[in-house]
């Protein structure tokens, strides 16, 4: 670090305003090692940057692009898309920095940003004020794109406008900072070159910190709640965050394709079919379908099929009539009564007897129910929700569900990527949580150490989103009060829920240096065996990733760490081992 910038450090820990910002711009600007990271191979039609693979595009192809959302889809819908896929980008681009430099701060990945920012052709960023602390959860920055590419794009088709255009650059910055940082931060553009301002200047700060007043511009037309926080767009959002009151969150396109799949069927009474691994969110996702369906001032009654005792399935499901069995001393409606006019939730499907399967199928096809030990059927209004975390398809040709059941209920299915599969909604979910059960208990937190967010974002989630709560709840008990949540808070043998053990110590910090290296026989000939080319150091490297995927039990992220490297450096080479052999 500089004189000049060592001297200009706020309170919080990041630059202050004057001298320290052509320090600092002088860094933002500088992607000369980056350059390195990027190859062309023109031969193979490939342009890879790291290991993944890029595409040169001219600025012509993505006006045309632009042009046909905003002539499609209406202005409001073509910036929400184009702003989540900045954040997407974002998102990836703070994996990749920490890959690329995995033994930096969170301070420094920050600057990393503005630089691949830069290198992609979007505009060049100058900081005007720059006061950051990770561990603090403190972020606040104002800079200034000179040259914006997305300015130039929108005024060839449209002229100036009376709006900021950048939506993709403020959704990129606004993903990458939340990724690093692992709670929303928003980036909103106060100044656009495309307004005849002579730059573009945006502003970012963590989304608490806005008023509703200044998001109000920026709501993503149609948010189910009203809230204005609902459906934030592009401009403000690192995320569509709470598009469903306060039932779900994520930023993700495995989130946000659910979404749209969830939004798609809810005006209809079509039966819809929840698909997913536990703990992805279900029923929370089955709430949310309710809450935006014309049935949603009517009850919503959830019930887990695998808790009921099969010998009163029946009475708990279709409800029963005074004398129908031993023990009934009085009338009781059933779920099916008691969701008349709005929703059933029948979760765990699969888990259902024959018998019970049988009799949920005539229901079904009725749309009637007779109590135990009545004579007379009842009408019933309900719309089914089912969901299970098994391929009911297998289930079926295994004669272990009703085929003809299976059809009644595959109307529309909706299928809910795990956790592992939605690693950008991971900073998102995390101050989610924070926030809830701090407030829940009474705590205060002031946010995460840097090795915390790390170990949470390359960590597998076997129990996926109930996991991840489960964790930071536990978390926000075992941390101090007024202080900082760390790895020793999250991590505990009963959090991994039978995947591989996870041990806090060897994701907190590298393992230590030796003073003197000792070199056993049998390093001493390997060693031997590369020196006199009869073994290369690529192939070595494959038999390390091999030996510590086996080791980790197929755990990569747990294989990363023992080796010093990301889960996705583990992942390519595995994969690339996978083709190697087929």
């Amino acid at each position: 670090m500089s004189k000049a910038r060592a001297k200009s450090k706020s309170k919080h820990g990041g630059a202050a305003d004057g001298v320290v910002n052509e320090a600092l711009a002088k860094e933002w600007h500088d992607s000369s090692e980056l350059l390195t990271h990027l190859h062309f191979s023109p031969q193979d039609g490939r342009i890879w940057f790291d290991s993944g693979r890029m595409l040169l595009i001219d600025l012509a192809s993505i006006t045309a692009i632009r042009r046909e959302l905003i002539d499609s889809l209406g202005t409001e819908r073509a910036r929400s898309i184009l702003s989540r896929v900045g954040i997407g980008a974002g998102n990836r681009d703070a994996q990749l920095a920490r890959r690329m430099r995995p033994s930096v701060s969170a301070q420094e990945l920050l600057s990393m940003g503005p630089q691949l920012h830069a290198l992609k052709g979007a505009s060049a960023p100058d900081p005007i004020r720059f006061d950051v602390s990770v561990e603090r959860g403190y972020y606040s920055a104002e800079f200034n794109w000179r040259d914006s590419s997305e300015v130039d794009s929108h005024v060839a088709s449209y002229g100036r406008s009376g709006e900021p255009v950048c939506w993709m650059q403020t959704g990129y910055a606004s993903g990458y900072i939340s990724a690093i940082m692992g709670k929303q931060v928003l980036h909103r553009e106060v100044q656009c070159r495309a307004m005849g301002h002579p730059f573009c200047r945006v502003i970012g700060k963590p989304l608490d910190e806005w008023d509703d007043s200044e998001l109000d511009d920026f709501s993503a037309g149609g948010a189910p709640s009203g809230n204005p926080r609902a459906v934030v767009s592009a401009n403000a959002l690192a995320s569509p965050v709470l598009a469903f009151g306060d039932l779900l969150v994520g930023t993700s396109s495995g989130y946000v394709t659910t979404c749209h799949m969830i939004e798609r069927v809810a005006p209809t009474d079509a039966t819809v079919l929840l698909l997913g691994e536990t703990g992805v969110g279900k029923e929370m996702f089955a709430r949310a379908l309710h809450r935006i369906s014309a049935r949603a001032d009517k009850p919503f009654v959830g019930v887990n099929c695998a808790a009921l005792p099969e010998n009163l399935v029946e009475a708990e499901l279709f409800g029963v009539e005074k004398g129908g069995f031993t023990g009934a001393v009085q009338s009781r409606p059933g779920r099916f009564e008691r969701a008349n006019g709005g929703t059933l939730f029948l979760d765990e499907i699969s888990t259902l007897s024959p018998a019970a399967q049988a009799k949920l199928l005539r229901v079904l096809q009725e749309r009637e129910v007779e109590r135990v030990g009545d004579t007379r059927s009842r009408k019933v209004d309900v719309r089914i929700i089912a969901a299970t975390n098994t391929d009911l398809y297998e289930d079926a040709n295994k004669g272990h569900f009703r085929s003809d059941l299976l059809f009644r209920l595959d109307v529309f299915s909706v299928h809910i990527p795990p956790l592992r599969e939605r690693r950008d909604d991971v900073p998102v979910l995390i101050e989610h949580f924070l926030k809830r059960f701090s407030a829940l208990h009474r705590r205060n937190i002031v946010g995460l150490a840097e090795r915390a967010v790390l170990a949470l974002l390359e960590y597998d989630y076997p129990g996926n989103i109930r996991e991840l709560e489960n964790m930071i709840e536990r978390g926000v008990i075992l941390a101090p009060d007024g202080g900082v949540l760390d790895i020793g808070h999250l991590f505990t043998r009963a959090s991994n829920f039978g995947a591989a053990s996870v041990n806090p110590t060897m994701i907190a910090a590298p393992p230590p240096v030796a003073d003197s290296l000792v070199t056993p026989p049998s390093l001493s000939g390997l060693v031997d065996t590369v020196l006199d080319g009869k073994l290369d150091m690529e192939t070595l490297a494959d038999m390390l990733v091999e030996k510590a995927i086996a080791k980790a039990g197929g755990n990569l992220a747990l294989a990363g760490r023992m080796l010093g490297m990301s889960r996705s450096q583990i992942a390519y080479r595995s994969r690339r081992l996978e083709r190697g052999r087929s």
